[in-house]
């Protein structure tokens, strides 16, 4: 008899094993899920801010160099929509929230030796002094320093995916030009770069609310 009433008593911490494992699996769940949000707020809104940031300050500064740009020759508007094969589209391609980022990054590589082709160009043409150069040279160094920022976003938000080419890679560039050939050269560069600017920073508030936001994934939540 005793043996019969203390049987259901020791089966009992073992029937309620199963609900204190599941209370600890779902403490575990929690904590992760709140560690992988704060990592990927690391990873990314600050990559990111950096970048947008960056990207609007080269864009105010880009819209004042076409001005100074254009006071400098009377350049016509027309000249400025000219067609160039050579020199980047400012469109932004893919379908995926990396393949833009990455087409972004491959973008900005592509444009930074048009950059440089345009100041040394306007650098035989003006004085040391000129306020053009100052604003060219600002807005390629800029330029530089934003591919990289580009990279490391790229890379912290994609760790997986293959790192966008360094610059310095393979660009077409245009033939010998006379100096109304490359005027109109560095008008339709800066034009389609302040362009490709503002589908950037554009492109890059659509990252913020699609990817920094996203809930994290493989939880059980």
């Amino acid at each position: 008899m005793i043996g019969h009433m203390y049987f259901p008593l020791l089966l009992q911490p073992t029937k309620s094993f199963p609900s204190a494992l599941l209370s600890l699996l779902l403490v575990m769940a929690v904590h992760s899920s709140r560690t992988v949000s704060l990592s990927r707020s690391q990873n990314c809104g600050i990559p990111l801010q950096q970048s947008l940031k960056l990207t609007r300050l080269i864009l105010k500064e880009s819209v004042e160099l076409i001005r100074t740009y254009a006071s400098q020759g009377a350049m016509s508007e027309l000249f400025c929509k000219s067609s160039s094969s050579e020199v980047p589209q400012p469109k932004i391609s893919g379908l995926e929230p990396s393949e833009r980022l990455l087409s972004v990054s491959s973008i900005l590589q592509s444009f930074l030796p048009h950059l440089q082709r345009v100041l040394e160009q306007q650098t035989d043409l003006q004085s040391p002094s000129s306020r053009l150069l100052t604003e060219l040279s600002n807005v390629r160094n800029r330029s530089t320093s934003l591919a990289s920022v580009i990279s490391c976003l790229y890379q912290n938000l994609f760790p997986n995916l293959p790192a966008p080419e360094p610059a310095g890679g393979p660009t077409q560039m245009p033939p010998p030009q006379n100096i109304f050939q490359q005027k109109v050269y560095g008008c339709v560069v800066l034009r389609r770069f302040k362009d490709f600017l503002l589908n950037v920073a554009r492109e890059l508030r659509t990252l913020k609310s699609r990817v920094c936001r996203m809930p994290p994934a493989n939880t059980l939540f």
